[in-house]
């Protein structure tokens, strides 16, 4: 798929600074004007810098100097994102938030008031949840990962297929035409996959960046999602717009 091919492209490029056309001709077996093409639209993004018979990387000082800004602009999509997904709760939902730093966010933005059901495995949900008399806060997963600060191994406690959820919000580390939603952990992926069987709805919040990678593990078929919550997709996501057109899965952007 192109936008699989695009992020190889720049991963190669960056990893080996400089690389010539016939280089990345070789490499991903596609066309001369297949490729210019491909480095035309990376390069139109900051990605890779054209030279003389080929490509490098931008120079890793650029980048630093725009680290702090990348920085707090990926946060603050993620706050965006985080509160235009806690829009679609209503009073009575049975809801599962998963682990990750997007979906935490949906916290602020639920109305202290609202009666719902809170199924998570999120350390950082458990514990704004704890504080709010009207939320019914069900665990799922005994043993915590510092890493990820949530809790993972749902063989004990929950019987997952027995619970009934409204709506599922997903995080994914990549998200592919290909692979689906896509995790590395394997207890993870067991829960996740077990959780968006359990559910009516699949809601997906990610930001741009996850767009076109994949991890090790499949929990989903891309298909089942019902909704994706995103800051933005890339020009280069043009086949994950059509594929989203095409089956009727509904994609939101927050407010600006």
């Amino acid at each position: 798929m192109k936008v699989e091919r695009l992020n190889q492209i720049e991963q190669l490029v960056l990893e080996k600074g400089n690389v010539s056309f016939k280089q990345l001709q070789d490499h991903f077996n596609v066309s001369l004007n297949t490729l210019r093409r491909d480095i035309n639209e990376l390069v139109a993004h900051g990605k890779v810098e054209k030279v003389y018979g080929g490509v490098k990387a931008v120079r890793k000082t650029q980048e630093l100097v725009h680290f702090e800004q990348r920085e707090f602009t990926e946060q603050l999509a993620k706050v965006k994102i985080g509160k235009t997904a806690a829009a679609l709760v209503e009073p009575g939902d049975i809801i599962y938030i998963d682990s990750g730093t997007t979906t935490v966010q949906m916290l602020p933005y639920l109305p202290q008031d609202l009666e719902v059901t809170i199924l998570t495995n999120n350390l950082d949900v458990i514990n704004a949840a704890a504080n709010r008399p009207k939320v019914k806060l069900l665990v799922v997963g005994s043993k915590f990962r510092h890493s990820t600060r949530s809790f993972v191994d749902a063989t004990s406690g929950l019987n997952l297929p027995r619970i009934n959820i409204n709506k599922a919000f997903m995080a994914a580390t990549g998200i592919s035409l290909t692979a689906g939603l896509t995790n590395s952990d394997a207890q993870e992926q067991i829960m996740k996959s077990d959780i968006c069987k359990a559910s009516q709805q699949i809601i997906l919040l990610a930001d741009h960046t996850k767009f076109g990678h994949m991890a090790l593990m499949t929990y989903a078929n891309l298909k089942e999602i019902n909704t994706i919550v995103t800051d933005r997709l890339e020009v280069q996501a043009q086949e994950f717009q059509d594929f989203f057109e095409s089956h009727d899965i509904q994609v939101l952007f927050p407010e600006l």
